[in-house]
């Protein structure tokens, strides 16, 4: 960036780093011993579908990309739903995390080399407490930001309310094992996932 673009207020875009998913499994390991928390085994990309675009050629296309993942014998089907303000979702599910964090970022290169990335938003990891642990340990999600490279939590405790207090101590967890997003006005509260 030069002294022009920064005299004029322009930002360089951060180049997501889809390599900073496989940093999860590690931080799961410290989320379930510091914080009582297991994986769902299940993750969703989400992104928007492109203005201008009708529905229906939406899903003729994601349709197109999931049958050539269905090639591969050796992994399930990723499936594909719309969320209630019209965001589409890869859903994926894994064995292991290291199964579904291998299988998110297979699903986020593949819209990404399709020619999808510029809408590509996040992808959510879930999170639920195991058995045994106290009450401070409630149901998470783990918020990667495609376009920042960076990931937060986010801990909904109903259909519009979150327990910031449970994601801020997420963070603390955390922090050198992830990625984290510094911009608290970006930690985005996603009601009604999916996932």
């Amino acid at each position: 960036m030069g002294l022009f673009d920064t005299l004029l207020g322009r930002t360089k875009q951060v180049t997501p780093n889809l390599d900073a998913l496989f940093a999860l499994p590690s931080a799961a390991v410290t989320l379930e011993l510091q914080s009582g928390l297991v994986s769902t085994g299940s993750a969703g990309v989400c992104w928007r579908p492109p203005a201008g675009q009708a529905s229906a050629d939406v899903q003729d296309e994601i349709s197109k990309l999931l049958e050539m993942d269905d090639q591969d014998p050796s992994t399930p089907a990723l499936r594909s739903v719309e969320d209630d303000l019209g965001y589409r979702w890869l859903l994926v599910d894994g064995e292991s995390l290291d199964d579904l964090v291998t299988r998110a970022h297979q699903a986020n290169s593949l819209l990404k080399e399709s020619g999808w990335g510029p809408q590509l938003l996040c992808t959510v990891f879930g999170f639920v407490p195991k058995a045994g642990a106290d009450a401070s340990a409630v149901p998470s999600y783990l918020v990667y930001l495609f376009k920042r490279g960076t990931f937060y939590p986010f801990c909904p405790t109903g259909p519009d309310s979150r327990d910031n207090e449970a994601e801020l101590r997420l963070r603390a967890v955390l922090t050198g094992d992830l990625p984290l997003e510094s911009d608290l006005g970006r930690w985005m509260a996603l009601w009604g996932l999916p996932v």
